[in-house]
């Protein structure tokens, strides 16, 4: 037994201080993404932006160093030990397939118009469930969503467009802003709960910061396809710079572990501090609708 004490030791040290700390610096250099903008070179009609923008935010997650985290079958998954990403992915996940169903029934679409084919499959393929591993495998189908919304952006260049192009009207702007703060006000509830369990607190807290991702990844793009409205109206140009730095923050936050301290103990409460940041980007999120509604 006095032989195993130094191994013992070892190992415990390996799994409490070097594995989350491993982790930790891992997470934190993941989280930060740069989307580079769509070719230029040739004319293009308004969407190229906002669908680089989201096929680059999924490609981002499968390409990266341990890849798709949900579908996994030891420790990585969203209900095991390094389960952090899997839960981050998880929230962007979904906030993705909100923004692309507000894209393809709202921004390329009026009335009777027929919906964009691409979009359309894009929108299926990312709705397949993110914890199969094979027959079809959550990667494969996320991977074939990527490729639709990149041949829709192609179908945006050239004289005759075949892909359709987003309405530059504030009237379908609207519902896009709705959808993100209805999802940042279900992000509110689950930060502000009281009564969450221990194991899930760490759950809801990764997957606010998806949410907040993918909206802050996002918005970008929103500012190059209105951009002459947004330059017509400096109180609103305002408003979407004022908006950025919450949303970004919330994105990479990264705590080595998250607490969930009383409001007068001595460890610190990471989902009301994540709250915060929430509650800044809905109270502006309201704001810029008010603001395009006048």
């Amino acid at each position: 037994m006095t032989k195993l004490a130094p191994i013992v030791a070892s190992v415990l040290v390996v799994l409490l201080v070097l594995l989350p700390l491993g982790l930790h610096f891992g997470q934190k250099a993941h989280n930060r993404i740069e989307i580079t903008p769509p070719d230029a070179s040739t004319p293009s009609a308004p969407g190229g932006h906002f669908g680089n923008a989201a096929a680059r935010i999924m490609q981002h997650e499968l390409e990266g160093t341990t890849g798709w985290r949900p579908n996994d079958l030891v420790l990585w998954g969203p209900t095991v030990a390094a389960d952090n990403n899997a839960n981050r992915q998880l929230g962007i996940l979904q906030a993705l397939r909100e923004t692309l169903r507000i894209f393809k029934d709202e921004l390329t679409k009026v009335s009777s118009d027929t919906y964009d084919r691409n979009l359309v499959e894009a929108d299926n393929l990312l709705r397949n469930d993110p914890h199969k591993w094979a027959f079809p495998s959550a990667e494969s189908r996320y991977g074939d969503a990527i490729k639709r919304l990149d041949a829709y952006v192609a179908g945006l260049r050239g004289d005759k467009p075949s892909s359709r192009p987003i309405i530059t009207r504030n009237t379908e702007l609207i519902p896009l802003l709705e959808a993100w703060n209805t999802l940042l006000g279900a992000a509110h509830a689950d930060l502000y709960r009281t009564s969450t369990d221990w194991l899930q607190v760490d759950d809801d807290f990764y997957r606010v910061t998806g949410f907040c991702h993918v909206i802050a990844n996002m918005l970008p793009a929103v500012e190059q396809e209105y951009g002459n409205e947004l330059e017509s109206r400096p109180g609103l140009r305002a408003l979407f710079r004022e908006i950025h730095p919450p949303l970004a923050r919330c994105a990479v936050i990264k705590p080595i572990y998250v607490f969930n301290g009383r409001d007068s103990g001595m460890l610190a409460n990471q989902r009301r501090n994540l709250d915060s940041y929430v509650n800044e980007a809905r109270q502006k999120i309201y704001s810029i609708r008010d603001e395009l509604e006048k």
